[in-house]
C-alpha cells in the first residue's frame, strides 16, 4: 500500500510519535510525505520515506496530485485545526479528492490507529483488488 504522511507543524511531533510506535506495520509499505514532516519521520523511525516538497512549498498538493492519479491507498493528515486558515482550500480539496477516490484519510490519532491496525489485518487489502495497479 502506498501511504502518505501530511502533518502540520504543531502535529508534527504527534506524527513522528505515531510513526514511531507503527514502525513495523509501516514498514511494510511505501511512505510518502510532504518534506518536513517526511524528514523528522525518516529520522526517528529509519523508514524510508519518499519526500515532496514541504507542504507551504506544494508538498501537500504533490499528494494531492497522487490521490487524484489514484496512487494513494491512505492518508494519514494531522491538521491543526486552530492555527491558520491560511491552507484551508488545500486542505478541503485533499479532503475531496480522498472521497472522490475511495482513499481512508485519518484526521486525527485515533482514526489513523484504527487504519493502521486495519492495515495490519488486511482490512485494506481491497484498495489492491478494485484498483490493481503497480505500486509506485
Amino acid at each position: 500500500m502506498n501511504i502518505a504522511l501530511i502533518a502540520h507543524d504543531s502535529k508534527k511531533e504527534l506524527m513522528v510519535q505515531f510513526c514511531i510506535a507503527y514502525s513495523g506495520v509501516l514498514s511494510r509499505h511505501n511512505i510518502c510525505a510532504t518534506g518536513t514532516t517526511g524528514k523528522l519521520v525518516e529520522e526517528a523511525t529509519g523508514l524510508s520515506i519518499q519526500k515532496f516538497l514541504s507542504g507551504p512549498l506544494g508538498g501537500d498538493q504533490q499528494i494531492s496530485a497522487r490521490i487524484a492519479c489514484n496512487e494513494i491507498d491512505v492518508l494519514l493528515f494531522f491538521p491543526d485545526p486552530i492555527s491558520s486558515k491560511e491552507y484551508e482550500a488545500n486542505e478541503m480539496n485533499l479532503i475531496r479528492l480522498c472521497v472522490v477516490h475511495n482513499i481512508p484519510i485519518a484526521t486525527n490519532i485515533a482514526t489513523a490507529e484504527v487504519l493502521v491496525h486495519g492495515l495490519e489485518r488486511g482490512d485494506l487489502d481491497w484498495r489492491n483488488i478494485v484498483n490493481p495497479k503497480t505500486r509506485v
